[in-house]
């Protein structure tokens, strides 16, 4: 009940930051704002505030901002409505939801770095039989220190450092009962894949970690520019992943994940504790962030795609063209919202629950 509790918060959070950035550059550019609502449904709280009425909804599974004048329909043509604003204006206003959404996960990041995270230590919990370090006597218990005299803290350095080795030889230096030794490996080539499904070689130690962990912060400075250097990898690997998942060369099906596996990932950062909570908010708005951007119709790039063909053309889309093209889109986002959420249920092992429970 506790990992539920924080999975709506945390959905809450992604939600209410993302229309607030609509809603603020709206107010700001002067163009009214209706309605601000967190959630759908039956309205269970509210209050009118000049001209914007504010509601908080019974399902806390989206939200909206109803701006003056953004159905053709209702237009007057006033500076007030939004239609009646220049594309510029208009474009503003769509990707300002996305821009705080970013900055969110940039703040996330940097909070994290600054209060600290856990990370597991190069010591040794168990060594793979047949690899390198069983061949040259590294033992569980061991903890590396140095690798070809650069130093280690951390197994996840380690790992960086032994993955990306262009010879095959390695010296490390490892403490065991309080003494330095220093050990000539020559390191295993073998073939993965990694996140994005591509092939790679890579060289091979064959240690695990002991599970030891130290928690590491920074300060403010260096925890600005650490977020800012792991909210780029994530862009980048976030943009690679949607690229080859549209083009198959990744299963869409293997690595897509609804509210369902959300929550199963929301439990397992509680697990860990705040900060793996912090760093899950900070990922999960750069994700929603970047997917909002996508040109596809009904999302925030679907819109800044249609005022680009606007600019283009010098004129508005058909109003009924446009319509259908945004009624077609969101049949197809429900089919994908509802087979994702079937997708996850399989995938994290809940129908076989309700198999076993009903079937009996």
């Amino acid at each position: 009940m506790f990992s539920l509790l924080i999975f709506i918060i945390i959905l809450s959070i992604m939600i209410l930051v993302h229309e607030f950035g609509h809603f603020i550059v709206a107010r700001k550019l002067g163009i009214t704002v209706e309605k601000f609502s967190l959630g759908f449904g039956p309205k269970i709280a509210g209050y009118k505030g000049g001209d914007t009425e504010y509601a908080l909804c019974l399902i806390p599974l989206g939200g909206y901002v109803k701006l003056a004048g953004e159905n053709i329909a209702e237009l007057r043509g006033e500076k007030r409505e939004f239609l009646s604003r220049a594309p510029i204006d208009r474009a503003l206003v769509i990707v300002a939801g996305s821009a705080l959404n970013y900055a969110l996960a940039f703040f996330c990041f940097w909070m994290v770095n600054v209060i600290g995270y856990p990370h597991e230590t190069t010591r040794i919990g168990a060594v793979k039989e047949g690899y390198p370090a069983h061949k040259a006597g590294i033992l569980a218990g061991d903890t590396i220190t140095s690798v070809d005299a650069k130093p280690v803290k951390y197994f996840k350095e380690l790992q960086e450092i032994i993955y990306n080795k262009k010879t095959a030889q390695v010296e490390l230096e490892i403490v065991r009962n309080n003494e330095k030794i220093r050990i000539t490996v020559d390191l295993r080539q073998d073939e993965i894949k990694n996140i994005l499904g591509i092939t790679q070689k890579v060289r091979r130690l064959g240690v695990v970690p002991s599970g030891e962990v130290v928690v590491v912060r920074h300060t403010i400075l260096k925890g600005c520019a650490l977020a800012g250097k792991t909210l780029w990898d994530l862009t980048l690997l976030t943009i690679a992943a949607l690229t080859r998942m549209f083009t198959g060369a990744i299963s869409f099906k293997e690595n897509v994940t609804g509210l369902v596996g959300m929550y199963f990932v929301t439990s397992g950062a509680v697990s860990v504790g705040f900060s793996e909570v912090i760093k899950l908010i900070a990922v999960l708005s750069a994700n929603l962030a970047i997917f909002n951007l996508l040109p596809f119709p009904i999302l925030d790039g679907g819109h800044l795609f249609f005022l680009g063909l606007e600019r283009l053309r010098g004129r508005r889309l058909n109003q009924k063209v446009e319509e259908k093209i945004h009624q077609a889109a969101f049949g197809i986002i429900v089919s994908v919202a509802v087979f994702v959420f079937l997708n996850d249920f399989v995938k994290f092992g809940l129908w076989q629950k309700v198999v076993a429970t009903f079937g009996r």
